[in-house]
């Protein structure tokens, strides 16, 4: 198959892309949706949340854009799915818990505004494209990943109430926390993400925008299922 056959082949394999801030839900309705359909599912945020702890655990300063570029070319990392719950292996390293602390979620957001980083992991991210199709959520699925994606989804939800999100789930894992630092690292994070000069934080402009501020999971999985549907 020539290169033109493959890209237009490519091109041919649905797409949805999930995209918005932290503690928004994405991740939950991207992962019921990819069920749903039977579809393959990509967690671009953990490529980074990944990334920033290999470079943590190299002694590599998280602003060195050119070492840090150099690991994400040759990132050995691998998702498994394990009775519906995704497990994430770094190096054979199990990092699926601590990938999803405030702290490698900081991380992973000074790592992803690094330009030579994230064009190391982009071919990378469209690599998941396969058939029967691909769920992804993330920050700029929709706008740099995948814009000709079939679907777009823009979810959002007021820093508080993605605080209040968090701050229950680090609680369930019997991880200690404070809820008002939870809400000022997300409302920190949402500044640097919106304003990075690097594909910023933002919705597509054919992307449909959803508010989850006041709407359960399931909620939102039925009105993105109607959507599609």
């Amino acid at each position: 198959m020539s290169a033109w056959q493959l890209k237009n082949t490519m091109i041919d394999i649905p797409v949805l892309t999930i995209d918005g801030p932290s503690g928004s839900g994405k991740g939950t309705v991207a992962q019921l949706m990819a069920k749903d359909l039977g579809w393959h599912y990509l967690d671009s945020g953990a490529l980074y949340r990944v990334l920033a702890q290999a470079s943590i655990k190299h002694g590599v300063e998280l602003g060195d854009e050119s070492s840090i570029s150099t690991l994400a070319k040759n990132l050995d990392v691998v998702f498994l799915v394990k009775s519906g719950e995704l497990e994430v292996l770094l190096e054979g390293w199990n990092v699926t818990t601590l990938i999803r602390s405030e702290q490698a979620g900081n991380a992973a957001s000074k790592v992803a505004a690094l330009p030579l980083v994230r064009n190391a992991l982009l071919e990378r991210q469209r690599d998941f494209r396969q058939l029967p199709g691909l769920v992804t959520d993330g920050r700029d699925m929709g706008t740099v990943v995948f814009p000709d994606a079939s679907y777009k989804i823009f979810l959002n939800a007021s820093a508080e109430v993605r605080g209040q999100r968090r701050y229950k789930q680090l609680k369930e894992k019997g991880i200690e926390c404070n809820i008002s630092d939870l809400i000022t690292e997300i409302s920190e994070r949402d500044e640097r993400d919106r304003n990075r000069t690097v594909a910023p934080l933002r919705p597509a402009t054919d992307a449909i925008q959803l508010d989850s501020t006041s709407l359960g999971i399931e909620s939102v999985f039925d009105r993105v299922r109607a959507i599609l549907r």
